[in-house]
């Protein structure tokens, strides 16, 4: 692997493809245009879904159903939200796919599995800093680097949020995750997601342990 000097501004998203190799890929952006995701937190979809404070209450993971029909992310659901981790978790899916972009072709394999999780830091002062994002996603994306070599990619977003808190709504950011593993069927695609997923998880521990929390960030 090697670290790309790759940085674009494009309609508000800045781009910066830390590490490249061609069978590992991991970079963080950030995506601040009105024309990019948000999320509100707490959230809740009509007659559906709904957010479950997973950190204080880590039962509540029982009710999430993507943990329940992929069990590797209800792993990492479970890690990322117990007391030696920095973020919790916010909201998730998993999935197939045979869709492969054009910048995924490189890793030569017809299927992927990928997932999102959406972060935000436990931390109250760290979710209205955007440098403690910027910080975080840009080193956990350099931790990476240190990984086995395995056919996967992980990207990890910096983006808005509206926090609603009891003295109102108060405006902050939290980070989309997004990783895919690729391989020649759902089966190999799959495993490589879920490889690469615990090498996240691992590399959020070690930041995490290395990066405890400062006053007003």
């Amino acid at each position: 692997m090697r670290l790309a000097d790759a940085h674009a501004w494009a309609g508000g998203r800045f781009s910066a493809a830390l590490i490249y190799h061609p069978w590992v890929e991991a970079d963080f952006a950030v995506e601040l245009g009105a024309e990019h995701e948000t999320l509100e937190l707490p959230w809740a979809a009509p007659d559906g879904p709904r957010y479950y404070d997973l950190k204080r209450r880590p039962e509540l993971l029982l009710e999430i159903e993507e943990a329940q029909r992929v069990p590797e992310l209800g792993e990492f659901l479970a890690a990322i939200n117990s007391a030696v981790s920095r973020f919790e978790t916010v909201k998730c899916d998993a999935w197939a796919s045979r869709e492969i972009n054009p910048e995924e072709e490189i890793f030569g394999a017809p299927c992927k599995f990928g997932s999102y999780v959406d972060l935000v830091f436990s931390a109250g002062p760290s979710r209205f800093s955007f440098p403690a994002h910027e910080q975080g996603a840009k080193q956990l994306a350099l931790l990476l680097k240190r990984v086995p070599e395995i056919p996967a990619s992980a990207e990890f977003l910096i983006r808005r949020c509206s926090y609603h808190e009891k003295q109102g709504v108060r405006d902050g950011f939290y980070i989309t995750f997004y990783l895919f593993g690729y391989g020649d069927d759902e089966d190999h695609a799959m495993l490589r997601w879920a490889i690469g997923l615990k090498l996240v998880e691992n590399a959020v521990r070690q930041w995490s342990a290395a990066h405890s929390p400062i006053a007003g960030t």
